[in-house]
């Protein structure tokens, strides 16, 4: 068993109930996937926070997913990090799975309802690798290791999942009675936990 190497992947797959065996937060998975492309380009040195929003500080990736975020950043005038969150978060997903399933780690059966609504279904299909990540989560919330110790993706992670309100194994409880140490673990990729939270907030008030 080996993990994705990037954010997006493993938060994707961090999103899988394997009880139930779907994927869970589905109105928020888009958001958390284009703040996971950002926390990995962020991570890696690809851009840097600068005033009024991320700055692209390399040229070309190899990476097209990651690439095709930088160069949006890149080609455009100076916008906050909410507005990237937002940006084709829809496209992000979609990005994200097919990534998954070419590497074979999720299979995804696609039908139509009626004949007519397309819907698709995701399967993990080793386990092994959500129970790995829920346990980074838990250990990121509940461990005792400074703060400055864990690693990037990591802490990353946690703060993410936080943000999205996603379950990721723990509890409403645990989630607030850790929320200083969620929060401290987000500074390792700050402003973009924080632009995520702002940017789910507003599309849920908006459809309400």
């Amino acid at each position: 068993m080996d993990l994705p190497k990037s954010l997006p992947e493993r938060l994707y797959l961090l999103s899988y109930d394997i009880e139930r065996r779907r994927l869970t937060n589905r109105s928020r998975l888009g958001y958390l996937m284009r703040a996971g492309i950002l926390a990995e380009l962020l991570i890696q040195g690809h851009i840097a926070d600068a005033t009024g929003g991320p700055e692209a500080r390399a040229q070309v990736l190899a990476d097209p997913m990651l690439d095709e975020v930088l160069q949006q950043i890149a080609s455009s005038r100076r916008r906050s990090w909410q507005h990237w969150v937002g940006k084709r978060h829809r496209q992000a997903l979609t990005q994200v799975r097919d990534r998954l399933e070419k590497d074979r780690r999720i299979r995804v059966e696609r039908n139509h309802f009626l004949g007519i609504f397309p819907w698709t279904r995701v399967t993990v299909r080793d386990t092994r690798v959500v129970r790995s990540l829920l346990t980074t989560v838990s250990s990121g919330v509940r461990g005792g290791t400074p703060v400055a110790r864990i690693d990037r993706r990591d802490a990353a992670l946690v703060a993410l999942a936080a943000k999205s309100r996603l379950r990721a194994g723990l509890s409403r409880s645990d989630w607030r009675a850790a929320r200083s140490r969620v929060d401290a673990l987000g500074e390792t990729v700050a402003p973009i936990p924080r632009a995520l939270h702002k940017t789910i907030e507003a599309a849920e008030a908006s459809a309400g």
